[in-house]
């Protein structure tokens, strides 16, 4: 009877396939580690402090160009109180990014993708103006571009806000000359870099009767930290996915056309594999690309919604694919999706959760930049949780899919007693078949630690600068290409060892059909491939024989 090429691929053959994959899988390691750079870059930017003789005009203020230098103003110097609020009010900080290098003026490129922004405060200690430990200020911020070609003092409006962020600062000596220890602002994240050059004006108003900005101490400077994709890691990320892309659409044309001419409907681990493996084309397709033409603001949200459908489809996949390996039933057990309900469900609840969660901050900056769910306490207590809820679940899912996976173990084991009274071939041909799955389920857990550990690292790495400034990870590119080719490789392999094979076993001559009955009864190949390690039901019918 007909079986899938996973059991009848003859020792050869699989032992070049395997050595292929795992030589693909060590490429992508390497291209991390050797070619590409870091994922991200951070740079601080301090600001220039200008003087708005207008009192709150609309103009825009530039550091560099033509007309574009503003009277630096020493923040440190002391007059009375009715001049310094006065002042205050016509103080704005200049940040010009990219900043020059060498004397050699940089632009941004599309290939860096996105850019963050938060702000770093240095607060000097005044007897006068002493801060409390939590200081809600007052942000007036707006932000322009302007592309190569274009006049210097050019800078059209991408987007502009009122805004309130909690600051909060310590400080050990309260001494002249001391400076306070302030936390981090997030203050704007941009989908998108679209353009050349991006201006950045901030205002922080003074108001004693609306108690705006009061309580703000000794201000003396203000910086800028961006974070930006490197644009040399998006070109290896852009050009992995671009190889990746071709070989899995392709992989699985050709899976579901040997599906499809079996006299029998697709089993569930069939429909399930192209499921994971349409999740896989979806995160495969190069669309930023695109991003290279066209302003596409809403590419982060559109790579974690592409991010969030493959995850689910692999966790549900990895559930199914272990649970198919444990059953024992008989009576088109490959149907029964609702068998698995309960474990799909939570799989759903997690990933429509962190959804609503990405809604909520990303969704939103496509309208307002400057936008952040970090800002109050509520927020960020609400962020941290998702994030710890979502790294626990992660790291629960990852015990019952061992768990899952020890039974399976314990399963294909127990069969192993009834190999003994088979001939020599026979015997030899099933011994294979067990080594051969245990070999898959193995990978298959190296496979979820690994992606476990990446889901865990890329949401710690990505909140570092909203809750901590001082945490330090090194999420190497090397892990990242690394992961993602994993992920490639491991389906691409599922693809073509699951998909139905043409060979057929040759069954014993009639002269021996006797003597050999309860081999040729257990040694019966299944067609469907949650059949194939299902051992238990071959080894019940050698019994009841």
């Amino acid at each position: 009877m007909q079986g899938t090429i996973v059991e009848n691929l003859s020792g050869r053959k699989l032992s070049v396939l395997v050595a292929l994959l795992l030589l693909a899988q060590v490429v992508c390691f390497l291209i991390g580690g050797l070619i590409a750079p870091t994922p991200s870059s951070a740079y601080n930017v301090l600001g220039t402090n200008c003087v708005d003789r207008g009192n709150n005009t609309p103009k825009w203020f530039y550091n560099r160009g033509k007309k574009g230098m503003c009277t630096n103003y020493d923040l440190t110097s002391y007059m009375d109180e009715e001049s310094k609020l006065e002042m205050a009010n016509r103080i704005v900080f200049v940040f010009q990014i990219p900043l020059p290098r060498e004397n050699v003026s940089l632009d941004y490129s599309r290939w860096q993708q996105n850019l963050i922004g938060v702000l770093q405060f240095d607060v000097a200690y005044h007897s006068e103006n002493e801060m409390d430990p939590r200081t809600i200020i007052t942000i007036d911020a707006k932000l322009g571009y302007r592309n190569k070609g274009d006049p210097d003092d050019e800078w059209k409006p991408y987007a502009s806000a009122v805004e309130e962020r909690s600051l909060d600062c310590v400080i050990d000596n309260k001494k002249i000359g001391y400076y306070y220890n302030c936390s981090i602002v997030p203050l704007f994240e941009l989908g998108s870099l679209h353009h050349d050059f991006y201006l950045l004006n901030i205002r922080l108003p003074v108001d004693h009767f609306k108690h705006i900005n009061e309580k703000l101490g000794q201000l003396e400077n203000m910086w800028l930290i961006t974070i930006n994709q490197n644009g040399g890691f998006t070109k290896v990320w852009v050009s992995l996915k671009t190889i990746f892309f071709p070989f899995i659409v392709g992989i699985m044309i050709w899976f579901w056309k040997r599906v499809h001419q079996l006299a029998r409907p697709p089993a569930l681990l069939e429909y399930m594999l192209i499921f994971l493996g349409g999740a896989l084309t979806l995160l495969n397709a190069p669309l930023e690309y695109l991003t290279l033409y066209f302003d596409m603001p809403f590419m982060l949200l559109l790579g974690d919604i592409k991010q969030g459908v493959f995850y689910s489809a692999l966790l549900s996949f990895w559930l199914v694919f272990a649970g198919e390996h444990m059953m024992v039933q008989e009576d088109n057990r490959h149907n029964h999706l609702r068998v698995y309900w309960k474990h799909l469900s939570a799989v759903g609840v997690g990933c429509l959760s962190l959804f609503i969660f990405d809604m909520c901050e990303r969704g939103i900056q496509l309208r307002n930049p400057f936008y952040s769910i970090w800002v109050t306490d509520i927020g960020t207590n609400l962020a941290l949780t998702f994030i710890i809820l979502a790294g626990i679940s992660a790291g629960v899912y990852f015990l019952f899919l061992s768990y899952m996976i020890w039974k399976v173990f314990q399963n294909i084991s127990a069969k192993r007693s009834v190999l003994p009274g088979m001939s020599s071939v026979r015997r030899l041909h099933y011994e294979g078949v067990i080594y051969r799955f245990k070999f898959l389920m193995l990978a298959t857990l190296l496979c979820a630690a690994m992606t476990v550990v990446g889901f865990i690292l890329g949401q710690v790495a990505e909140g570092r600068w909203k809750w901590d400034e001082s945490l330090e990870i090194e999420y190497t590119s090397a892990f990242f290409t690394g992961v993602y080719g994993m992920w490639n490789i491991y389906i691409f392999a599922l693809l073509c060892l699951y998909a139905p094979s043409h060979k057929k076993w040759p069954v014993e001559s009639e002269s021996h059909s006797n003597s050999v009955s309860e081999e040729i009864e257990f040694s019966r190949l299944p067609t469907e491939p949650s059949e194939i390690s299902s051992l238990a039901s071959f080894a019940r019918k050698a019994a009841l024989d």
